[in-house]
Protein backbone atom coordinates (compact mmCIF):
# COMPACT_ATOMS: atom_id res chain seq x y z
CA UNK A 1 0.00 0.00 0.00
CA UNK A 2 1.06 3.15 -0.70
CA UNK A 3 0.99 7.05 0.93
CA UNK A 4 -2.22 8.43 -0.52
CA UNK A 5 -1.16 12.67 -0.67
CA UNK A 6 -3.97 15.12 -1.12
CA UNK A 7 -3.97 18.93 -1.10
CA UNK A 8 -7.14 21.54 -1.00
CA UNK A 9 -7.73 24.09 -2.93
CA UNK A 10 -7.32 27.61 -1.24
CA UNK A 11 -10.72 28.53 0.61
CA UNK A 12 -10.56 24.99 2.60
CA UNK A 13 -7.38 26.48 4.20
CA UNK A 14 -9.42 28.74 5.85
CA UNK A 15 -12.52 27.22 6.71
CA UNK A 16 -10.75 25.60 9.49
CA UNK A 17 -9.05 28.36 11.11
CA UNK A 18 -7.80 28.54 14.51
CA UNK A 19 -10.22 31.17 16.60
CA UNK A 20 -6.86 33.41 17.07
CA UNK A 21 -5.86 36.73 16.08
CA UNK A 22 -4.22 35.96 12.50
CA UNK A 23 -0.56 37.50 11.93
CA UNK A 24 -0.60 37.58 8.14
CA UNK A 25 -2.78 38.57 5.93
CA UNK A 26 -5.25 36.43 3.85
CA UNK A 27 -3.29 36.85 0.73
CA UNK A 28 -0.43 35.74 2.24
CA UNK A 29 -1.57 32.91 3.32
CA UNK A 30 -2.94 32.21 -0.22
CA UNK A 31 0.25 32.96 -1.28
CA UNK A 32 2.10 30.93 0.82
CA UNK A 33 -0.50 27.94 -0.08
CA UNK A 34 -0.08 28.02 -4.07
CA UNK A 35 3.93 28.06 -3.35
CA UNK A 36 3.41 25.07 -1.44
CA UNK A 37 1.38 23.51 -4.20
CA UNK A 38 4.00 24.58 -6.52
CA UNK A 39 7.08 23.55 -5.01
CA UNK A 40 5.23 19.93 -4.30
CA UNK A 41 4.02 19.43 -7.92
CA UNK A 42 7.71 20.40 -8.86
CA UNK A 43 9.38 17.93 -6.52
CA UNK A 44 7.22 15.37 -7.80
CA UNK A 45 8.35 16.06 -11.74
CA UNK A 46 11.85 15.39 -10.43
CA UNK A 47 11.55 12.96 -7.65
CA UNK A 48 12.87 10.11 -10.20
CA UNK A 49 15.40 11.87 -12.39
CA UNK A 50 16.94 14.40 -9.65
CA UNK A 51 15.99 12.96 -6.13
CA UNK A 52 18.39 15.71 -4.40
CA UNK A 53 16.48 18.73 -6.15
CA UNK A 54 13.05 17.04 -5.60
CA UNK A 55 13.56 16.52 -1.25
CA UNK A 56 14.76 20.43 -1.41
CA UNK A 57 11.42 21.29 -3.16
CA UNK A 58 9.80 18.91 -0.96
CA UNK A 59 11.14 20.88 2.08
CA UNK A 60 10.52 24.29 0.54
CA UNK A 61 6.49 22.52 0.30
CA UNK A 62 6.78 21.91 4.17
CA UNK A 63 8.35 25.13 5.29
CA UNK A 64 5.74 27.05 4.10
CA UNK A 65 2.52 25.19 5.38
CA UNK A 66 4.71 25.05 8.91
CA UNK A 67 4.62 29.24 8.12
CA UNK A 68 0.73 28.63 7.47
CA UNK A 69 0.04 27.07 10.71
CA UNK A 70 2.95 28.81 13.30
CA UNK A 71 2.27 32.20 11.75
CA UNK A 72 -1.60 32.09 9.71
CA UNK A 73 -2.63 30.93 13.20
CA UNK A 74 -4.45 27.59 11.47
CA UNK A 75 -4.74 24.15 12.51
CA UNK A 76 -6.77 21.97 10.65
CA UNK A 77 -6.31 18.35 10.08
CA UNK A 78 -5.57 18.62 6.04
CA UNK A 79 -2.72 20.63 6.57
CA UNK A 80 -1.00 18.51 8.80
CA UNK A 81 -2.18 15.65 7.01
CA UNK A 82 -0.52 17.26 4.23
CA UNK A 83 2.30 18.17 5.92
CA UNK A 84 2.69 14.50 6.76
CA UNK A 85 2.60 12.64 3.52
CA UNK A 86 5.29 15.20 2.42
CA UNK A 87 7.64 14.16 5.40
CA UNK A 88 6.98 10.55 4.68
CA UNK A 89 8.21 10.97 1.26
CA UNK A 90 11.43 12.52 2.05
CA UNK A 91 11.81 9.34 4.41
CA UNK A 92 11.33 11.16 8.10
CA UNK A 93 9.15 8.56 9.79
CA UNK A 94 9.23 10.34 12.88
CA UNK A 95 7.96 13.81 11.63
CA UNK A 96 5.65 11.95 9.52
CA UNK A 97 3.83 10.09 12.38
CA UNK A 98 4.08 13.21 14.09
CA UNK A 99 2.27 15.29 11.85
CA UNK A 100 -0.17 12.39 10.74
CA UNK A 101 -0.82 12.44 14.66
CA UNK A 102 -1.51 15.83 14.94
CA UNK A 103 -4.05 15.76 11.75
CA UNK A 104 -6.12 12.79 13.71
CA UNK A 105 -6.92 15.45 16.41
CA UNK A 106 -9.06 16.80 13.90
CA UNK A 107 -10.26 13.86 11.26
CA UNK A 108 -9.49 10.99 12.89
CA UNK A 109 -12.32 9.29 10.58
CA UNK A 110 -10.43 9.96 7.60
CA UNK A 111 -9.78 6.56 5.79
CA UNK A 112 -6.79 7.67 4.07
CA UNK A 113 -5.44 9.09 7.16
CA UNK A 114 -5.94 6.43 9.16
CA UNK A 115 -4.21 3.89 6.37
CA UNK A 116 -1.19 6.35 5.99
CA UNK A 117 -0.46 6.35 9.62
CA UNK A 118 -0.66 2.87 10.00
CA UNK A 119 1.80 2.23 7.10
CA UNK A 120 4.23 4.88 8.46
CA UNK A 121 4.22 2.80 11.48
CA UNK A 122 4.94 -0.55 9.74
CA UNK A 123 7.75 1.44 8.59
CA UNK A 124 9.61 2.30 11.70
CA UNK A 125 12.80 0.95 12.90
CA UNK A 126 10.94 0.48 16.30
CA UNK A 127 8.23 -2.13 16.31
CA UNK A 128 7.45 -2.02 20.13
CA UNK A 129 4.23 -4.22 21.40
CA UNK A 130 1.57 -2.18 23.32
CA UNK A 131 1.18 -3.61 26.54
CA UNK A 132 -1.36 -6.44 27.54
CA UNK A 133 -3.68 -4.80 29.45
CA UNK A 134 -3.78 -2.32 26.60
CA UNK A 135 -4.35 -5.18 23.84
CA UNK A 136 -7.28 -6.10 25.86
CA UNK A 137 -8.96 -3.00 26.44
CA UNK A 138 -8.89 -2.31 23.00
CA UNK A 139 -10.60 -5.76 22.29
CA UNK A 140 -13.36 -5.48 25.39
CA UNK A 141 -14.36 -1.83 24.26
CA UNK A 142 -13.84 -1.83 20.70
CA UNK A 143 -16.65 0.32 19.72
CA UNK A 144 -14.92 2.69 21.96
CA UNK A 145 -11.47 2.68 19.96
CA UNK A 146 -12.57 1.79 16.96
CA UNK A 147 -15.47 4.53 16.67
CA UNK A 148 -14.32 8.14 16.29
CA UNK A 149 -15.13 10.51 18.44
CA UNK A 150 -17.72 11.65 15.88
CA UNK A 151 -19.55 8.93 14.85
CA UNK A 152 -19.88 8.33 19.10
CA UNK A 153 -21.58 11.38 18.96
CA UNK A 154 -24.04 10.48 16.45
CA UNK A 155 -24.75 7.50 17.84
CA UNK A 156 -25.32 9.29 21.44
CA UNK A 157 -27.73 11.68 20.10
CA UNK A 158 -29.92 9.11 18.06
CA UNK A 159 -30.04 6.55 21.39
CA UNK A 160 -31.41 9.60 23.04
CA UNK A 161 -33.34 10.63 20.79
CA UNK A 162 -34.94 7.15 20.85
CA UNK A 163 -35.23 7.50 24.71
CA UNK A 164 -37.69 10.09 24.49
CA UNK A 165 -39.19 9.28 21.91
CA UNK A 166 -40.58 5.82 22.96
CA UNK A 167 -41.16 6.87 26.79
CA UNK A 168 -43.23 9.68 25.16
CA UNK A 169 -45.05 7.12 23.45
CA UNK A 170 -45.66 4.79 26.68
CA UNK A 171 -47.47 7.29 27.61
CA UNK A 172 -50.03 6.35 25.18
CA UNK A 173 -49.60 2.53 24.57
CA UNK A 174 -48.05 0.19 27.06
CA UNK A 175 -46.94 -2.14 24.46
CA UNK A 176 -43.74 -4.42 26.04
CA UNK A 177 -41.51 -3.85 22.76
CA UNK A 178 -41.35 0.30 23.96
CA UNK A 179 -39.82 -0.51 27.24
CA UNK A 180 -37.12 -2.76 25.67
CA UNK A 181 -36.45 0.50 23.45
CA UNK A 182 -36.34 2.79 26.17
CA UNK A 183 -33.59 0.87 28.25
CA UNK A 184 -31.78 -0.58 25.45
CA UNK A 185 -31.22 3.08 23.67
CA UNK A 186 -30.82 4.99 27.72
CA UNK A 187 -27.76 1.76 28.33
CA UNK A 188 -26.33 3.19 24.80
CA UNK A 189 -26.74 6.80 25.79
CA UNK A 190 -25.15 6.21 28.82
CA UNK A 191 -21.94 3.97 27.26
CA UNK A 192 -21.55 6.40 24.29
CA UNK A 193 -22.17 9.63 26.98
CA UNK A 194 -19.14 7.52 29.35
CA UNK A 195 -17.18 6.80 26.45
CA UNK A 196 -16.95 10.50 25.65
CA UNK A 197 -16.31 11.65 29.33
CA UNK A 198 -13.63 9.26 29.12
CA UNK A 199 -12.13 10.26 26.09
CA UNK A 200 -12.35 13.78 27.44
CA UNK A 201 -10.46 12.90 30.51
CA UNK A 202 -7.84 10.91 28.74
CA UNK A 203 -7.03 14.21 26.49
CA UNK A 204 -6.78 16.32 29.42
CA UNK A 205 -4.35 14.08 31.32
CA UNK A 206 -2.11 12.19 28.57
CA UNK A 207 0.11 13.91 26.39
CA UNK A 208 1.85 11.91 23.59
CA UNK A 209 4.76 12.25 21.57
CA UNK A 210 7.33 11.05 19.04
CA UNK A 211 10.74 10.63 18.43
CA UNK A 212 12.44 12.59 15.40
CA UNK A 213 15.67 11.93 15.46
CA UNK A 214 17.21 8.96 13.58
CA UNK A 215 18.51 7.70 16.98
CA UNK A 216 18.11 8.48 20.15
CA UNK A 217 20.13 6.95 23.35
CA UNK A 218 17.58 6.72 26.42
CA UNK A 219 18.69 6.84 29.93
CA UNK A 220 17.67 5.93 33.22
CA UNK A 221 18.01 9.60 34.46
CA UNK A 222 17.98 13.31 33.13
CA UNK A 223 21.41 13.51 32.30
CA UNK A 224 24.06 11.59 29.45
CA UNK A 225 25.75 10.62 32.15
CA UNK A 226 22.94 7.84 33.71
CA UNK A 227 23.71 4.31 32.36
CA UNK A 228 21.14 3.26 28.95
CA UNK A 229 17.80 2.55 29.27
CA UNK A 230 17.86 -0.15 27.45
CA UNK A 231 20.88 -2.20 24.78
CA UNK A 232 19.92 -0.51 21.60
CA UNK A 233 18.45 2.71 20.86
CA UNK A 234 15.07 4.23 20.00
CA UNK A 235 14.48 5.34 16.52
CA UNK A 236 12.94 7.98 14.37
CA UNK A 237 8.66 7.53 14.53
CA UNK A 238 8.59 5.75 18.24
CA UNK A 239 5.67 6.59 20.32
CA UNK A 240 5.15 7.72 23.84
CA UNK A 241 3.69 9.44 26.42
CA UNK A 242 4.77 12.22 28.34
CA UNK A 243 5.39 11.68 32.30
CA UNK A 244 7.69 14.35 33.31
CA UNK A 245 9.50 17.71 31.65
CA UNK A 246 12.44 18.62 32.73
CA UNK A 247 13.59 21.11 30.30
CA UNK A 248 15.97 19.94 28.28
CA UNK A 249 14.67 16.20 29.47
CA UNK A 250 11.73 14.45 28.84
CA UNK A 251 10.47 11.24 31.50
CA UNK A 252 8.15 9.11 28.79
CA UNK A 253 6.46 5.62 28.59
CA UNK A 254 6.50 3.54 25.46
CA UNK A 255 3.94 1.30 24.34
CA UNK A 256 4.99 -1.32 26.37
CA UNK A 257 4.61 0.15 29.58
CA UNK A 258 9.15 0.63 29.83
CA UNK A 259 9.86 4.42 31.15
CA UNK A 260 13.09 6.20 30.00
CA UNK A 261 14.65 9.45 30.07
CA UNK A 262 15.50 11.36 26.28
CA UNK A 263 16.74 14.54 25.61
CA UNK A 264 13.72 17.14 24.28
CA UNK A 265 15.88 18.30 21.35
CA UNK A 266 15.64 14.50 20.03
CA UNK A 267 11.24 14.30 20.21
CA UNK A 268 7.80 16.22 20.05
CA UNK A 269 4.64 16.63 21.40
CA UNK A 270 1.51 15.92 19.69
CA UNK A 271 -0.25 18.47 20.78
Amino acid sequence: MGIRFFLFPDFCLCAEAAESSQPISNEELSRLFHEANSFFSEANKLALSDPQQATSLYEKSILRLERIIKDGGIENGRLYYNIGNIYFRIKDIGRAILNYRRAAQYIGNDLNLQKNLEFARNTRKDQIEEKQETKILKTVFFWHYDLSAKIRFILFTISSGLVWIFAALRIFSKRPVFRWIVSISAALSILFAGSSAVEYITLRNSVPGVIISQEVIARKGNSASYEKSFKEPLHAGTEFVLLENRGAWLRVELPDARTCWVPESDVELVR
